[in-house]
């Protein structure tokens, strides 16, 4: 305990104390209008005591209030983004077996908590520190660049475990925002690598994919990195762009589920010796299907949060994208299926409308609705076509996040800079001014440029990044549970407890617990446990 409180004495000394600059009481955040009366500055009191604002003082008077909304507005929408938790746990809990259910659900609970500290500690500060300010939010640049060559920056510091300058209102409602983002890429990859996962080689991934993995891109992208700087440096339409994360978030999580599951192998009995896969089939759809609703609804945060602020009313356009994408992703996945297979699938059908969710992220503020459906209805074909083929390079991703994540996250970006109609101003361009953002529809081709540069940073960057940490894991720690816990289900082995304990009827109407029967083949009634499950 004493070198726990020394660690983090000595942090806050490198942090430096919170001095008058950073306010973190919200005081100095805006102005209230009743401060200008009694300051005398930009009001006065009528004959009847009332305060009088001045005209020409009436916006200083209303910025309070103004900051105060897209405050609410953010932690709110954060809100909903925390919510996509419950909704990714129950997706991959139902659609994998029933004898990892305990495993899959805490790997999905626990990430948020593991990766949470890493970000604090260390992840914000790489990412955001040199972010430049918001208004809307009261956010004040809180760091410098920490890695920068040239006019390139490829990692911020400072503000390390939220001290110093970053214990600030707006910094820390940015903060919370943001973590919950970085949570939904850390989550990713627990359904790619689900049902053989060590459960403590997941908990050291946790920490380090909040610390750094997640911050790398998002410091590129959005932290005024190098990626971001295309249009200034290069001439590349506004620079990357990524209003809401399909490659920030949702790409990084795909390649970054991919190198583990690679790296890991895949589940036991997946495959045979002549290359032929056996199905492992989810133990509940509903709770799939259910978990899916839930995402539609928290990615009206996810997206719709990320203006920024209620006084940027964009965030009307997005949503409405947002959701339009989806549906249009559930539908072309669903007829996919239909068409291929004889039946309508429910797993592929939410593939399909997380996979147009996923696609429609990066460019929702910027296309209007009917490039919305084309966006998503190509997302949802895509990802029945990728996860058939990802399955025949064997590769064993038992939800699909890869394909739903990874190839549609990548095919969000570059969905941006074609579908982009000039409506909507961000980033900066080659005279370094904010600009409406036109893709090839508009007869414009740098954006494309920017976004095809940044899709293949995501891929080599984050693919050899992860691969060489799983690599190095493995060999030092080792990332794979045993055959015979495998075997058994992980529930028992790792978390000491069953998911769905049974029991067994001794007398009419009276039960008592009994252990679970060990053996792949043994229980008739686990349609997970076949002959196949223990090769």
């Amino acid at each position: 305990m004493l070198l726990v409180v020394l660690a983090f004495t000595g942090i806050y000394w490198v942090a430096g104390p919170a001095g008058a600059d950073p306010d973190n009481s919200g005081s100095q955040t805006g102005t209230e209008p009743s401060a200008l009366c009694s300051s005398g500055e930009a009001a006065s009191l009528d004959e009847d005591g009332n305060c009088m604002v001045d005209d020409e003082k009436l916006p200083a008077a209303v910025e309070k209030n103004r900051v105060s909304v897209n405050l609410t507005w953010l932690i709110v929408a954060g809100a909903l983004v925390f919510f996509m938790q419950a909704g990714f746990a129950m997706v991959e809990t139902g659609f994998t077996r029933a004898k990892n259910a305990a495993h899959v659900v805490m790997t999905n609970y626990m990430v948020f908590a593991l990766a949470a500290l890493g970000f604090m500690a260390f992840g914000f500060a790489f990412m955001f520190g040199n972010l430049a300010d918001i208004p809307t939010i009261g956010f004040k640049q809180f760091g410098e660049p920490l890695v920068q060559v040239g006019g390139w920056q490829f990692l911020s510091g400072g503000g390390w475990f939220l001290g110093g300058a970053a214990y600030d209102v707006g910094v820390l409602a940015f903060f919370f925002f943001q973590l919950m983002f970085m949570d939904t890429m850390a989550t990713i990859p627990t359904g790619a690598m689900a049902e053989r996962w060590k459960f403590s080689a997941f908990c050291v991934f946790a920490l380090f994919a909040g610390a750094f993995i997640y911050p790398i891109i998002g410091n590129w992208v959005w932290g005024g990195g190098w990626l971001a700087n295309l249009g200034v440096n290069w001439g590349l339409g506004n620079g990357a762009l990524d209003f809401a994360g399909s490659g920030v978030v949702h790409a990084v999580g795909g390649i970054t589920g991919l190198m583990g599951a690679i790296v890991i192998g895949p589940r036991r009995g997946k495959y045979n010796k002549d290359g032929s896969a056996n199905a492992m089939p989810a133990h509940n759809v509903p709770m799939g299907l259910f978990g899916t609703i839930i995402l539609f609804f928290g990615w009206i945060g996810f997206n719709g949060g990320s203006t920024f602020g209620a006084s940027d009313f964009r965030f009307t356009v997005v949503i409405a994208n947002t959701i339009l994408a989806g549906c249009m992703g559930a539908v072309a996945a669903m007829l996919v299926t239909k068409a291929k297979f004889g039946k309508y699938d429910p797993s592929m059908a939410a593939n399909g409308g997380l996979a147009g969710l996923v696609a429609v992220t990066a460019p929702c503020a910027f296309v209007a609705p009917w490039a919305a459906l084309v966006i998503g209805g190509i997302g949802g074909v895509i990802v029945v076509f990728s996860i058939l083929f990802v399955d025949r390079l064997k590769v064993d991703d038992p939800v699909g996040a890869v394909s739903v994540h990874g190839v549609c996250g990548l095919w969000g970006v570059i969905a941006l800079g074609i579908f982009a109609d000039g409506s909507y101003a961000l980033g900066a361009n080659s005279s370094g001014e904010v600009a409406p953002v036109e893709g090839v529809i508009m007869g414009k081709f740098g954006q494309i440029g920017a976004q095809l540069v940044y899709a293949v940073t995501l891929v080599v960057v984050i693919g050899v990044v992860t691969y060489l940490f799983f690599r190095i894991q493995d060999r030092i720690q080792g990332i794979r549970s045993t055959p015979e816990d495998e075997l058994q289900g992980l529930d028992i082995p790792e978390m000491g407890v069953e998911a769905y304990p049974r029991e067994l009827e001794v007398s009419p109407g009276v039960y008592a617990s009994h252990p679970p029967v060990r053996g792949a083949a043994a229980d008739p009634l686990d349609v997970t446990t076949g002959p196949t499950a223990g090769v």
